[in-house]
């Protein structure tokens, strides 16, 4: 059974609108994921990316042009400015990795409820209360958000190093574990769809 790493940032724009459908692909092709939330900002120090805040004025603006057209492409809502696309994103993180743990639930309805959050509904994803609202809906133990601390830190942090030593530098990042073939964005999840494919 193929296997995809799939390294992303919470907050990630371009995360948000690959939505369910990595889930899709790999239940498609019987192929399991590991979610693995890592600090996107740390992630561009190691790897010779660009922090959003360090961007060129261009840079910026034409990534809300292009955001703007890959929304309206795949028919998916999107805010344009959200209030908090700038919180603290490791407290939903950690949420994420305490709920993939425990199981039970809904873990791609979950990373996508995070996001949605954020970039349709305006909510804060560092507030507890948010956090424990999300995993109850995705038939997680609200709890997590505070047992999972510990260990979802960790993991977290952990992530990050398996992400830079795996060739990850962006998000969202797939890798399928038995071929080492890496695909790079949301608008790359078709490769992917057909990568699984040959390994039937």
């Amino acid at each position: 059974m193929p296997h995809i790493d799939y390294y992303f940032a919470v907050h990630s724009p371009w995360s948000y609108l690959a939505g369910r459908r990595l889930d899709e692909i790999a239940a498609k092709h019987g192929a399991s994921v590991t979610y693995k939330p890592l600090d996107i900002a740390q992630l561009f120090d190691r790897t010779g990316g660009t922090r959003r805040e360090n961007r060129v004025a261009a840079r910026l603006e034409y990534g809300v042009q292009n955001l703007k057209r890959w929304s309206e492409r795949l028919g998916v809502p999107m805010l344009g400015s959200p209030l908090f696309r700038g919180a603290n994103m490791a407290p939903a993180s950690y949420a994420i990795i305490a709920a993939q743990l425990a199981g039970g639930g809904d873990l791609a309805g979950l990373v996508d409820g995070f996001m949605s959050a954020i970039w349709v509904e305006d909510r804060d994803i560092s507030d507890d209360a948010t956090i424990r609202d999300i995993l109850g809906k995705h038939g997680f133990d609200p709890e997590l958000a505070n047992s999972g601390l510990l260990t979802g830190a960790e993991v977290y942090s952990r992530n990050l190093q398996q992400a830079v030593d795996a060739g990850v530098f962006g998000s969202p990042f797939y890798i399928v574990t038995e071929t080492d073939q890496r695909f790079w964005g949301q608008d790359h999840l078709s490769f992917l769809d057909d990568h699984l494919a040959t390994l039937a």
